[in-house]
Order: C-alpha cells, then sequence, then structure tokens
C-alpha cells in the first residue's frame, strides 16, 4: 500500500514554518562564521576599536582574538628592567596561565646598555624581542620603535585587564607595571632619627652645609619635584641644593650600602626599595628611612611596551596584562622587591604614601623627566656623569 501524506496546514502555517527555518539556518550561520566579537561590541567599543584604527593604532575587540593569536605564537621574548630574581615565578605562573605559550624567555637589560640597545633597535638587530624596558631617560628615544597597540583604549573598554592609570595616556601603548618612590637613607648611629629632614626643603638648613649628606650626580629624584613645584622653582631649590655643598655620589645601591657600613650619615634620594633592600642585608641594624614630602612618586619605572618588529605581539599583550595582574603585582612586590603598582591596592608604596604629600611623576611628565634632568644640571652646576 502506498502510504499518502498530506501537508494540510493553511498557506499562512506553512509560511510560518519556513520563515522559522530560515531563521534558524540564519543563526546557525551568524553563529559559525561571524566573529565572536562582532556579537558582543557595544557601541562605545565600536567606536573606541574605530577611532584608534583611524589613527594607526591596532584595537582588538576581545580577549579571545588576543588569546587566539598568542595560541598560535605559542612563543614569547622579553627584554626586562625588573631584578632578575623576579623572572623565574613571573614566567611560572604566566605560564600556568597562558600554558599555551610554552617558550617564554626573559632577559635583563641594564642601565648601562640602555644607550647601545636603542642602537641595535634602530639598525633592526634587535628583532628577537617581543617586550622591551622604556627607561626614563630615553623614553622618547625608545618611543617611535613601539608597536602601536592601542592599550589603553582596550584597558578602558575591559578587552584587556589593565588598571588605565597604568597606561601612558597620550602614546596609549606603554605600560607602567612598578612604582617608585624616593627617600632618605640614614645611618642611625651617626644622625638622630629627630635630626633626619621630613621635607626636601630640610636639607637647605645651617646644620646641613658642608658635606654632611650625599646628592646623586644623577638627578632623576629632583627632577621628580617638578610636578609638585614647577620647574623654575626646582631649578632655584636644586641651585640652593648644591650651595649647600653636598657629597656628590652615583649609584643609589652603592651609596645606600656606604650609609650602612657607616661611610657616610646621610644620604638624600635613593629609591625606597633600594634602602629596603640593603636594610635586609644590615647585620648592625644602623640603616634607616624616612620618606621626604613631597615623595617623588614615579608612575612609570618599569615602563614597557611591544616592540614594533615583535614576532609574537599577542603573546606580548598578554604579558603585560599578567605584570599588571594582581598575581604580577604581588610577585613584583615581593622579588622586586616592594616596587608594584601605586594603582595595585594594598601594594607596598601605596601603603608608604598613604596621606602624605605627592610629586607625582605622571605621564605627561614621564616624556619629560630627561629634559627636566638636563635643565637641573645645567642651573645647579652640578659635576656632569654619564648615565
Amino acid at each position: 500500500m502506498l502510504a499518502v501524506f498530506s501537508d494540510k496546514r493553511g498557506p499562512n502555517m506553512r509560511m510560518t514554518a519556513l520563515s522559522e527555518i530560515v531563521v534558524r539556518f540564519t543563526l546557525v550561520w551568524f553563529l559559525v562564521f561571524v566573529p565572536t566579537h562582532a556579537l558582543a561590541a557595544s557601541p562605545e567599543l565600536l567606536k573606541a576599536k574605530k577611532d584608534a584604527e583611524a589613527k594607526g593604532y591596532v584595537f582588538f575587540a576581545t580577549h579571545d582574538e588576543i588569546v587566539g593569536g598568542a595560541k598560535r605564537e605559542g612563543k614569547l621574548r622579553v627584554s626586562s628592567g625588573l631584578e632578575p630574581p623576579n623572572f623565574t615565578p613571573l614566567i611560572a605562573a604566566f605560564k600556568q596561565k597562558f600554558p599555551f605559550i610554552t617558550d617564554v624567555h626573559v632577559e635583563e637589560i641594564t642601565t648601562d646598555t640602555f644607550q647601545k640597545f636603542l642602537l641595535e633597535i634602530r639598525s633592526g638587530q634587535a628583532k628577537e624581542w617581543d617586550i622591551i624596558h622604556i627607561p626614563l631617560e630615553f623614553g622618547k628615544d625608545y618611543m617611535p620603535y613601539l608597536m602601536k597597540h592601542d592599550i589603553l583604549g582596550m584597558a578602558q573598554q575591559g578587552v584587556i585587564k589593565i588598571d588605565p592609570r597604568m597606561v601612558h595616556s597620550r602614546e596609549r601603548n606603554i605600560v607602567g607595571v612598578t612604582s617608585a618612590i624616593s627617600a632618605a637613607a640614614y645611618n642611625r648611629k651617626l644622625i638622630s632619627e629627630d635630626k633626619v629632614p621630613t621635607r626636601w626643603e630640610d636639607f637647605l638648613k645651617p646644620e646641613f652645609k658642608g658635606k654632611k649628606f650625599v646628592l646623586d650626580l644623577v638627578p632623576r629624584q629632583l627632577a621628580g619635584l617638578v610636578p609638585a613645584w614647577g620647574l623654575e622653582p626646582t631649578l632655584d631649590f636644586a641651585r640652593k641644593l648644591a650651595a649647600q655643598q653636598p657629597i656628590w655620589g652615583k649609584g643609589g645601591a652603592r651609596v645606600t650600602n656606604s650609609v650602612a657600613t657607616g661611610e657616610y650619615s646621610l644620604y638624600l634620594g635613593p629609591n625606597f626599595s633600594t634602602v629596603k633592600r640593603a636594610m635586609t642585608k644590615d647585620p648592625t641594624g644602623a640603616l634607616s628611612y624616612r620618606i621626604v614630602e613631597p615623595v617623588v612618586t614615579n608612575i612609570g619605572h618599569h615602563s614597557t611596551g611591544t616592540l614594533k618588529t615583535a614576532n609574537h605581539p599577542h603573546a606580548a599583550l598578554l604579558w603585560l596584562e599578567f605584570l599588571a595582574s594582581p598575581e604580577g603585582q604581588e610577585i613584583i612586590d615581593k622579588y622586586e622587591p616592594l616596587k608594584a603598582s601605586l594603582y595595585t591596592p594594598g601594594s607596598v608604596v601605596a601603603q608608604e604614601v598613604r596621606g602624605k604629600e605627592l610629586s607625582l611623576v605622571d605621564w605627561d611628565h614621564f616624556t619629560r623627566l630627561q629634559e627636566y634632568m638636563e635643565k637641573i644640571v645645567a642651573a645647579s652646576g652640578f659635576p656632569k656623569a654619564d648615565n
């Protein structure tokens, strides 16, 4: 017997069924072939992406795009300004978070090689690196060689998890993952705590004239007073400070150790972290510190970005995000040590400066710090030294 099936539905019902099939097919096609970011992108994000690309920046609309690219790359090469003890724990934690990046190499770059490395970048000899350190003294010189990722825009839109305040507000592709604050180091066997200045201006008192304290030949910390005081008052202060006839020194760690051994009693301007590290190695317990106000606070002390010629740019973005993450910041506070960002809640720097007057070397001043130092040296007649 031949079975005959008849569709007894009316034309309207048949059209409805057909419409449902079309809708379902379209939905499946859309989900399979249309990029995920097109579904998730808000009007604000799409506008940010369009604006960034109009200015020549690369802007990823979702974190998945970055992860997908990093999976294809599988490698990362980092030239870092962080202390070497950070490297092993950072690499281990990073690979645990992103196990598909199996080959991670991090190498230290030191102060005396900054200019040499810049020459290698300019000549195209540094192509093996993805991430590079951007030194304070040569920030402007390094910037043209960075890949134009709109890290600031992506951070603001939540594509990557970085506090936007850690990202250069104008360049948009530089991340400052550490903060450094200034201090005064002193030997409490040679000078009593109540005699140690609490403000920069206190070093101009008569009792501190005539080789009573050490001042660094490279005036980084003095230049950091410009945000709080302005350039001209800072230059005037630098002249007066030089007239105090200080002992000229160079190298924060070396001079701080000399204070610990009793060679000097007082040192103005070392990094807080340098003094704290030296204190852990001081068997006499004589070394101590004072946070002098306004506290010179550099938010881009360890600034980093992706090299324009990077072979693994997606993995590089994940590395920057990781350094700025709570896990990365905890490692930096422990092993750097004590240099996690001012903008990381609970960081040692954030706790030390709470309630104090700051001279914040933000991103606007970051690019001018070298200019400030040159003017301070010229105005005050400091002995000159090569950086």
